[in-house]
């Protein structure tokens, strides 16, 4: 069934959780606002939006090294106290995160701090494409905007498949830990670092190595 823009609104107000949440709960329910809710806080979505205002300034930086010194990731997340700080499921976590993003590289964390000149820049280099493709001009802004999407997905931490299960992304793991441990979590800020990085070299499936090594 077609779901309302007005119908995840009020759920979103309802809960506090993201759209997309939102929206997919509705689609769960058939469109049963009550229903809805009640598949958020099965999920821990719901309790996990209504903990992300709250202030998370302890955590740890976390190192992740592969591949013998090839590839080198830093990454700060915050957590609301030093207790959590110190358990071992927060560094668990934390160290699959610095794990991922050595084997994804992204380029930033959420899609708002994607600088608008690029996200227009790829918008034209999509546009260009389409109408190469022969698509029709009706068309052309819709599959623009798919493609964005996908570009998202790409470059954004929070919205790419968890490398350990690609079922779930980044920001749904971040939710996940939030339910269980009762504290807002934070991906503040990461570093990676590729040895040779912008010189000739061959192409590796940095994925594939990440996983043997963490012998996935």
């Amino acid at each position: 069934m077609e779901i309302k823009a007005s119908a995840v609104k009020e759920l979103r107000e309802k809960t506090g959780a993201g759209m997309m949440d939102c929206k997919k709960a509705l689609t769960e329910a058939n469109g049963d606002m009550e229903k809805a809710i009640e598949i958020l806080r099965e999920k821990g979505i719901a309790s996990a939006a209504k903990k992300a205002g709250r202030i998370a300034a302890e955590g740890i930086v976390e190192s992740y090294i592969h591949g013998g010194g090839r590839i080198g990731v830093l990454v700060e997340v915050n957590c609301e106290t030093d207790f959590v700080a110190k358990t071992n499921e927060f560094k668990t976590f934390v160290r699959d995160v610095a794990m991922h993003i050595a084997a994804t590289n992204p380029k930033y964390i959420a899609r708002e701090e994607v600088p608008q000149e690029e996200i227009e820049k790829e918008r034209q280099i999509l546009t260009q494409q389409a109408l190469n493709e022969g698509k029709p001009e009706k068309i052309v802004e819709k599959m623009v905007e798919g493609r964005l999407e996908k570009f998202y997905k790409e470059i954004c931490l929070l919205e790419q498949p968890f490398v350990k299960d690609p079922d779930k992304t980044i920001d749904q793991l971040v939710k996940e830990q939030i339910a269980k441990i009762g504290e807002n979590i934070n991906i503040r800020r990461f570093v990676r670092f590729e040895l040779g990085e912008g010189l000739e070299k061959r192409v590796d499936n940095f994925v594939e190595e990440v996983m043997s090594q963490a012998k996935m």
